[in-house]
Formats: structure tokens, C-alpha cells, sequence
């Protein structure tokens, strides 16, 4: 059996749960690396995943005998079918977040379950430590926007669009890796005021900020990456606003290691920040992983501590609405003494 589902098993049994239902597609993925739509059991004896005809080949071609799990065909079960599956188990698990109420209910009535079992987001939890294979592929996928940014960095000219060099990032991913990690977001002007701006049709000028925020994925893993790009002239007061940030995202660097306390760090950047009259309006940074946006979360509203192979970013900003914004954002590795920093494109 792969070592992920081992690892699932074992601790429904430390739970006291004699099987899991797993609905999550994403966790679906971290657990089988499937990738089709369907279901997946985990059953006294069996581990079970329910899709249809369509998928089934894709199905079979991602497993092997290592994985030991039962492909079934939904058109092909029973009642009788679904109502053994989970007989002789008394507790059941479930994902809480991601589980609506009319479907709680409709599990319990087709499996004829006994007792449904919140899980407590355990399976995402275990996704925050990354192993060898997962960092590799975000070290790849970090590696790659690297090299975009190089890239985009020579190509970005006066009078081009935001839109036109989004899609110029979004080609050169799609070319080189499994595509976006999320939308591309490139801001110029009073438009980079906005934390998750949308590209639009405005023209770059003389002496514009720019702010880019960029990912893509290697088999499934994301990067993260924001750089602002101060093109010709740089204003005094617009340098000052970058040098702050970047000198609290270089701090933070410097801070994170295992057993760091996130909210303390976090706290640290938004006491500069409002020592010189800003706020940090989001969060410091966030887990990478299958999912752009992870647990841990960086911020001074939630704690979590760092653990060694954590996959994170370091990502302060500083936004004046309707003039301009400024953020720096690294993915990083939590190790025992520091971070490794995986995003190494000039600041």
C-alpha cells in the first residue's frame, strides 16, 4: 500500500474510525494521485474509488498493484452495493469543510452509516508537511517562474497592456510546465493599489510601478511569486514605500525556522508597517501546495508554528489606493534553522 494511504489508515484506527469517506478532489489527489472525478473509500478491508465509465481507463492508468485500490464503476452498484461497503463500522469519517449538510444526510442514508465523524481537516494538515518528491516538484515549478520573470522582465516595453503581458506569462507557462497556479496577475500604476487587481487594458508608462504576481504547477505542486517592477524613474516617495517592504521581507526571512510562531512574525511586519502609518492589509503568507493557498496562514489573525518542510511565502505589502502598491513575494522551505528559498528572481 502507498505510504499515504498507510498513513490514512492509521490514523483512523488512532481515531477510533473504522473507515473515511474522502470527497475532496485535491485530497483525492494527495492520497492516490488521482486526478478523475469520483469518490474515494476507505473501508475496513478495501480502498475504494467510485467514478464512471468515462474516467475509468485514466483511472486505471494512474494506479498500480502498490496502491491497492478497487476501481468501481458507478453505473455498475447496487443499493446492496453501496449499503456493504461501511457494514460492521460503527464510526465513519468525513470531510466537514467540504461536505455540504444535504449531502452529510445523503451519505448516511446510502451507506447506511451509523455515525458520520468529523475529521478535523487531517488529511490537510498532513499536507502541510511536504515530502522529497512534493518539494521537487515545487522547486521545479519556482525554478520555472524564475525564468519567466527573466524572461518577461526583457520583454515588458512602454505602451504594451497589462492584459497583453499576462498572456505573454501565461504562454510561457503553458509552455514550459502544467499551466497557471492562479490567475496572473499584472497591475501598473494606480492599478497595483489593488491587492488582486485583474489585468486590464491600460498602457505601461514612463516611470509606471509594476506589480506582478505569478505562478505555475509541476505535476499538480504550485509557486508563488510577486515582484514590483519600478520602470524608469523612481519617484522618492515610491522608493521609500518599496524599501520598507522589502526590508520586512527580507526580516522575515531571516526569522522563519521551525518552531517559529506565524502570528509573531506576522505581528513583527505589521508594527513596522504601522510605525511609519501603513497596515499590512492581508496576510504575510500562506502554504503552497496542491492548492495555491494552504494552511499554515501567515498572519497576526491565526498561529500556527513552522514546521521543517513546510512549503510557505513571504509576501508584505504596502497599497495607496488609487496611486500604487507595492508587494514582494518569495515560496520558501521551512528547515531546522532558517528557510530555503525557492523563488530567487531579482527584488
Amino acid at each position: 500500500m502507498n505510504q499515504k494511504m498507510q498513513w490514512l489508515r492509521n490514523q483512523l484506527l488512532s481515531l477510533n474510525l473504522q473507515g473515511m469517506i474522502v470527497t475532496n478532489p485535491v485530497n483525492i489527489r494527495y492520497l492516490t494521485n488521482i486526478q478523475a472525478e469520483g469518490i474515494l473509500l476507505v473501508t475496513r478491508k478495501e480502498n475504494i474509488f467510485i467514478t464512471d465509465g468515462r474516467y475509468i481507463e485514466d483511472v486505471h492508468n494512474t494506479l498500480t498493484l502498490f496502491d491497492e485500490i478497487v476501481v468501481y464503476d458507478v453505473r455498475g452498484l447496487t443499493k446492496d452495493d453501496y449499503e456493504n461497503f461501511f457494514m460492521f463500522c460503527e464510526n465513519v469519517g468525513f470531510e466537514e469543510d467540504y461536505v455540504t449538510y444535504s449531502k452529510y444526510k445523503e451519505y448516511i442514508r446510502k451507506y447506511k452509516i451509523n455515525n458520520l465523524v468529523e475529521t478535523e481537516n487531517m488529511i490537510e494538515k498532513q499536507r502541510m508537511i511536504k515530502d522529497e518528491e512534493e518539494i521537487g516538484y515545487i522547486r521545479k515549478a519556482c525554478q520555472i517562474t524564475d525564468e519567466c520573470f527573466e524572461y518577461i522582465s526583457n520583454y515588458i516595453k512602454p505602451g504594451m497592456t497589462e492584459k497583453q503581458i499576462a498572456k505573454e506569462i501565461n504562454e510561457y507557462f503553458y509552455k514550459n510546465s502544467d499551466g497557471l497556479a492562479f490567475e496572473t496577475i499584472v497591475a501598473s500604476g494606480e492599478n497595483s493599489s489593488k491587492p488582486h487587481a485583474i489585468p486590464t487594458d491600460r498602457q505601461i508608462q514612463k516611470d509606471d510601478v509594476i506589480l506582478i504576481d505569478m505562478g505555475c504547477r509541476v505535476n499538480g505542486y504550485c509557486s508563488d511569486m510577486s515582484r514590483t517592477i519600478l520602470f524608469g524613474q523612481v519617484p522618492q516617495y515610491v522608493k521609500q514605500i518599496y524599501d520598507l517592504v522589502l526590508k520586512n521581507q527580507e526580516q522575515v526571512l531571516k526569522e522563519v525556522k521551525e518552531n517559529s510562531n506565524t502570528k509573531l512574525i506576522a505581528k513583527m511586519v505589521d508594527n513596522d508597517f504601522r510605525l511609519n502609518n501603513y497596515d499590512l492589509i492581508h496576510a504575510l503568507g500562506h502554504g503552497v501546495g496542491l492548492d495555491i493557498h494552504e494552511d499554515p496562514v501567515l498572519s497576526f489573525n491565526s498561529e500556527h508554528i513552522l514546521k521543517e518542510n513546510m512549503i510557505v511565502t513571504d509576501e508584505p505589502g504596502i497599497y495607496i489606493a488609487g496611486q500604487f502598491g507595492v508587494r514582494i513575494e518569495d515560496t520558501i522551505r521551512i528547515t531546522k534553522d532558517g528557510c530555503e528559498v525557492l523563488t530567487n528572481s531579482p527584488k
